[in-house]
């Protein structure tokens, strides 16, 4: 061999080196995930819940071995310090803390402005609670899942709760906190609602601002009009003081609510809330799910959670510990499909693709196009000697497959095409 020839040679031997050394990942010593959630602000009261489950269950996997014996170590940052900051928060998070996966987020707006940026940073983004259906219907995306329903499921399947127990409603008047899922929620709403029942009048459609103390001027134009149906898609703080608002001012008594969000203000409100009010879970997360009466992983979590915060898990609760348990599941399949060795961040984001997995309750499938298919519970509050606050009665499950907008199909116009004979599909069974 001639002397020159081993510059040549090593050098060669370095890159091959090199070549091989990017395609192998060596497994970390623990794996970062950042998660936004509220806890700050009026949506705190949903956010702190999400918060706690994210502890008490990472503990939970990390004691059983983690993933794949890589623990988990998570970075919690405030959705409550407003857009500009959390997506500083969130750039600083993976760019100089070296996350990876990141769980975001509970607000609408705040996946619609996180999502694109996830992509160009190329992290695996798991949308573990956000609504709207506009962030993958709108765009594609390899590094971006949801690993719950949208809004178009939610909103189907309210409307078909509705004209189950209100089959000749006349008028509807809605009250809606006005940003990104407020008006998208409700435009979901109306259109399947005029699909299936178009002769229904509405009367009023009021957006009071995000974050509202006061809604005595909504309810004196609501008492005014006497709708026959009051809808609300508003949630966390902002669901809990329209509730005691409306009670005080005997709002209930004048017209029927229709509150798909409202599971998570059950235990909050108390005795606000009259019997006789519709009540959806944002997927069929219920702590008395008809379905799962002894299911073990529920009531088990249900049991540690309660000794942990001294309440019972609401939807925001189930929805974390879905995506922690999409995660777990993501990891595992890609881990065996790359022969069990550690995979890449591009590698875990594919397996997310067609992964279905189990949370606290129903089964949960992840379309090819992110979206993740989630059946609905929703059912009519009842005082009981049980609980200090209301429960449901009267719960119906809708099967997700029935009432989820198809793969490259737009909500909006979708709905428009629902008819009147799913109202009474037989697979739509009560409890």
């Amino acid at each position: 061999m001639k002397t020159h020839q081993l510059p040549r040679l090593l050098l060669g031997a370095i890159a091959s080196l090199v070549i091989s050394t990017a395609f192998a990942q060596n497994k970390p010593t623990e794996l970062k995930v950042g998660i936004t959630t509220f806890l700050s602000g009026p949506a705190s009261v949903f956010g702190v819940p999400g918060k706690a489950a994210a502890e008490l269950y990472i503990e939970q996997i990390n004691a059983a071995g983690g993933i794949d014996g890589v623990k988990i170590v998570p970075t919690f940052i405030d959705e409550g310090i407003g857009p500009d900051k959390l997506l500083s928060e969130y750039r600083r998070v993976v760019q100089e803390g070296g996350t990876r996966v990141m769980l975001s987020a509970i607000s609408s707006g705040n996946c619609n402005t996180l999502a694109p940026v996830a992509e160009d940073l190329k992290v695996l983004n798991i949308m573990w609670d956000c609504g709207t259906e506009k962030v993958l219907e709108d765009r594609r995306y390899r590094y971006v899942t949801r690993t719950q329903a949208n809004a178009t499921t939610e909103m189907v399947a309210s409307v078909l709760y509705l004209l189950r127990v209100k089959p000749d409603i006349k008028s509807i008047a809605v009250v809606n906190q006005d940003y990104a899922w407020g008006r998208d929620s409700w435009e979901l709403f109306r259109n399947t609602l005029l699909a299936l029942k178009p002769d229904v009048k509405i009367v009023a459609e009021l957006f009071p601002k995000f974050g509202a103390t006061d809604y005595s001027t909504e309810i004196s134009r609501l008492q005014a009009l006497r709708p026959e149906v009051i809808l609300s898609t508003a949630w966390g703080g902002d669901l809990d003081t329209l509730i005691r608002q409306s009670a005080q001012r005997g709002l209930f008594k004048s017209s029927q609510f229709i509150l798909p969000l409202a599971e998570s203000s059950l235990e909050r409100v108390g005795n606000s809330l009259p019997d006789g009010v519709i009540v959806g879970a944002r997927g069929d997360h219920y702590f008395l799910h008809p379905q799962h009466p002894g299911n073990p992983k529920l009531k088990g979590f249900t049991k540690k959670y309660r000794e942990k915060t001294g309440s019972y898990p609401i939807y925001a609760v189930h929805h974390m510990v879905q995506a922690l348990d999409a995660l777990v599941a993501g990891y595992q399949k890609a881990i065996k499909a790359n022969k069990g060795k550690w995979p890449t961040t591009e590698q875990v984001t594919d397996a997310m693709r067609g992964l279905e997995f189990r949370g606290l309750t129903n089964t949960v499938k992840i379309r090819e196009d992110g979206q993740g298919l989630e059946d609905q519970l929703l059912g009519i509050t009842r005082k009981t000697a049980a609980y200090d606050f209301q429960t449901l009665e009267k719960i119906v499950i809708y099967p997700a497959d029935l009432i989820t907008t198809p793969v490259g199909k737009k909500s909006p116009e979708w709905v428009k095409t629902l008819k009147p004979e799913l109202i009474n599909h037989p697979d739509f069974k009560q409890y």
